[in-house]
């Protein structure tokens, strides 16, 4: 069964929002400038544009507090603590700059900055610990839950969650596929059902944070997977993203790089109109 609109949210969790800090427990640890905003106006388009809605997925990334790109993973060449926001490579490794915490994890770290580097989209970052599973940082931003709540219960149908980021092993910007797939883990391989899922709606609209790195990690998966193609049903939107401190030139060549290929951009209230005239 088709269906006429999909709207897929990109890890809107806490974590990655400037919200203000209410204690030690729920300070966010990656916050992007500018997405509690773009929450905000997401939330607003579900409650305005529900009736034409007819699936909602969002994903959240998932990490353990051990991951390969996590500071607790790594030391230094004197032992030291590695710093947050510290670009990894294998070179770096090899000379003896950082090196794994644990000495046997040294052949399998080689093995996957080799394959990350060869892939050519990413090096290694040493994020700060971020979206670990069980915290307030991987819950959802709440005005877009209690919005997409109240679409759940008028449309008597849930919003699809998928998790992706558990395997320590492997970085997973993209909902869809792992940086570098494991071959004895499912979860970090080709998502065939969501894509599959997607794919039955003529109109797909992408939110979420941060437009530098998970969303745009995401799309150009969907754009090079999406079984029946055909990039110009999938509509950014470009007011409820934004990129990572830093990072904006990415943000910016993945939006020219994706309307050069089709994928129409527009901003949440266009997107309600773009809705309301299907």
């Amino acid at each position: 069964m088709s269906r006429r609109s999909h709207l897929l949210i990109i890890d809107p969790q806490n974590d990655f929002c400037d919200l203000p800090a209410a204690g030690p427990e729920q300070t966010p640890a990656l916050p992007v400038a500018g997405a509690d905003a773009d929450m905000q106006r997401l939330a607003r388009l579900i409650d305005a544009a529900a009736p034409m809605l007819d699936a909602i997925t969002v994903t959240l990334d998932s990490h353990h507090r051990l991951d390969i790109a996590h500071p607790g993973f790594w030391r230094l060449r004197d032992g030291g603590p590695v710093m947050p926001f510290t670009p990894i490579t294998a070179a770096d490794v090899r000379a003896g700059s950082f090196a794994p915490r644990d000495p046997d994890a040294l052949p399998r770290t080689l093995a996957y900055l080799d394959e990350l580097e060869a892939r050519g989209r990413y090096t290694l970052m040493v994020w700060p610990v971020h979206c670990e599973i069980g915290s307030w940082g991987h819950n959802v931003h709440a005005d877009v839950r209690a919005a997409y709540n109240r679409w759940e219960l008028s449309r008597q149908q849930s919003v699809a969650k998928v998790l992706k980021g558990s395997n320590p092993w492997t970085e997973h910007y993209s909902a869809v596929q792992a940086e570098v797939p494991a071959p004895d883990d499912e979860g970090t391989q080709l998502n065939r059902a969501l894509l599959e899922d997607l794919d039955r709606a003529e109109l797909i609209l992408i939110a979420g944070e941060a437009s530098s790195h998970c969303v745009k990690a995401t799309t150009e998966h969907i754009v090079e997977h999406l079984p029946g193609g055909r990039p110009e049903r999938l509509v950014l939107l470009t007011d409820c993203m934004s990129p990572v401190g830093g990072f904006e030139a990415q943000a910016e060549g993945f939006l020219a790089d994706m309307k050069a290929r089709g994928v129409r951009l527009a901003t949440s209230i266009e997107a309600a109109a773009l809705l309301s005239n299907r």
